[in-house]
């Protein structure tokens, strides 16, 4: 294979094509996927394509695909998922407050563009850069696409959600020249994470928590035990109809009483198991022949993402194992390094999950609006950094 080109050399630069696609289907699976860091699910693109062929991220649904591609000779160098959005549900950034404020100036915030996955709050790439090729030049194509598509629909702003930490420090900061009102802005929020410390086992891992801590843990998994007849941990390619059926059961449940709104359609369970079944994992609970409770999760790389968990009325006592425990175990007999179980919830801090912190990073066509969420994520930042070291406080690990 020839190296790549010298994309610092002014002839390549001038061959830098930046192009809006409507849907991931349209984009080749291969190229694409050359693209995607090794650790993440979410960004692949088959897990884009069950969401946008299910109906579930789609124009009538409030996301309408509009992915940003920068080709270089014709070659796909750089990637960004994007939608067009007229509301604010299933991001969780959230940004209520902003549309809200904006609306009341008699400012329209909506439409507005989003790079992220749909209803999924886990840190990933949203700039895919293909190896050898100069990251800058597909960032400043990448934001140069954002930046048109805003202006095609005649959107107020557009958002980089759930972004790494590098991404977010490369991005901050861009724009605020050529008819740009205002530079993008970053924003710091948080989840609670596991990291891989190297422990042997699970017991290894409890060594480390205190006394008390150690004992609840135990007295949780024993609870769990005795609530079922088996927990099974399945790959996709393991779980077939019945399990496949139980998860999306388990997920309208959830959403039913939780949230009010199931954003997956049964389509996407549907073609999550023909598409899916490398990356998606499962623990289910059994008891007198049915599945009474169960928790989805995804896989790639050395890192675990939790996403959806339900059970049948009396067999809460499972949720912790499922979401938590269960998880946490397998990542350490796999030698994974990272989990992240979802958003929300402080409840997660006991069983070791600890608060990190999450990026986005923002552009705002109003000047405004722009100076004032501006400040507003400097005082939202000082109070995050405080509330996690307060937060961490209550960690069930050893002090000092």
């Amino acid at each position: 294979m020839a190296p790549p080109p010298d994309s610092n050399h002014p002839a390549e630069r001038a061959r830098i094509e930046v192009g809006i696609v409507d849907g991931i289907g349209r984009i080749d699976a291969a190229e694409w996927d050359a693209l995607c860091p090794p650790d993440d699910p979410f960004i692949r693109h088959a897990f884009l394509a069950c969401l946008e062929d299910s109906g579930s991220a789609s124009a009538k649904a409030g996301w309408m695909p509009a992915h940003v591609v920068v080709r270089q000779g014709g070659r796909l160098v750089g990637a960004s998922p994007a939608y067009v959005k007229d509301h604010s549900y299933g991001e969780y950034i959230f940004d209520w407050g902003w549309a809200r404020a904006s609306q009341q100036a008699g400012v329209p915030y909506y439409p507005k563009v989003v790079s992220a996955v749909p209803f999924t709050p886990a840190t990933g790439r949203r700039v895919l850069v293909a190896p050898g090729i100069d990251e800058d030049l597909v960032i400043d194509g990448v934001i140069a696409g954002m930046q048109h598509l805003c202006e095609a629909v005649d959107g107020a702003s557009h958002h980089w959600l759930f972004c790494t930490k590098d991404e977010h420090d490369r991005l901050v900061g861009r724009g605020g020249a050529e008819g740009r009102p205002s530079p993008l802005l970053g924003r710091m929020t948080h989840q609670y994470h596991w990291q891989n410390e190297g422990y042997d086992d699970f017991g290894h891992w409890l060594s480390h928590f205190r006394s008390k801590c150690r004992k609840e843990t135990r007295r949780e998994r024993r609870k769990a035990g005795e609530a079922c007849d088996a927990i099974h941990v399945l790959r996709g390619t393991e779980m077939g109809d019945r399990e496949w059926t139980a998860l999306r059961g388990f997920y309208e449940d959830t959403t039913g009483r939780k949230w009010g709104q199931a954003y997956l359609s049964r389509d996407f369970f549907a073609l999550a198991r023909e598409r899916l079944g490398d990356l998606a994992m499962a623990w289910l609970a059994e008891h007198d022949g049915r599945y009474v409770a169960g928790a989805l999760c995804f896989q790639a790389g050395d890192h675990l993402y939790g996403r959806y968990w339900g059970c049948r009325p009396g067999y809460s006592a499972l949720h912790f194992e499922l979401c938590y425990h269960g998880p946490i175990a397998t990542c350490i007999s796999q030698g994974w390094t990272r989990f992240e179980a979802g958003a929300q919830g402080q409840h997660k801090i006991q069983r070791g999950l600890l608060p990190q912190p999450t990026w986005s990073v923002h552009w705002l066509k109003h000047p405004g609006l722009a100076q004032a969420v501006r400040q507003a994520n400097r005082q939202e930042a000082a109070m995050t950094q405080m509330e996690m070291a307060a937060l961490a406080q209550r960690s069930p690990f050893k002090r000092g």
